[in-house]
């Protein structure tokens, strides 16, 4: 079960990159003092009523996200309130959804 955690450049605060994977599965997020870049393993409505910042990328079974760098590259899909109150929009990547939760 690898477990990697790495730090990772962010506009204005130090973000985590964390990459867990076990037999059939895994997940990567970027964690910041102001909340998440993650992977679709995050469910938003849980995240809305904790007044989390969280924007969510999804990746396909056939090309999941796996790495940090894939996670800064992807798409964000969809956001939670807080995540949207910091100007973090669908369409962004996750690379400018990290700056905007480390301004």
């Amino acid at each position: 079960m690898p477990i990697q955690v790495t730090p990772v450049l962010a506009k204005a605060t130090p973000a985590m990159g964390l990459e867990v994977a076990w037999a059939d599965s895994q997940f990567v997020m970027i964690v910041t003092d102001r909340g998440l870049v993650a992977c679709g393993v995050i469910d938003k409505e849980v995240m809305n009523r904790a007044g989390a910042a969280i924007a969510i990328a999804r990746g396909t079974r056939e090309k999941p996200l796996k790495s940090v760098d894939e996670l800064l590259a992807a798409t964000i899909v969809d956001v939670t309130d807080r995540a949207a109150a910091y100007g973090i929009q669908p369409g962004m990547s996750g690379r400018e959804a990290l700056e905007r939760l480390s301004e």
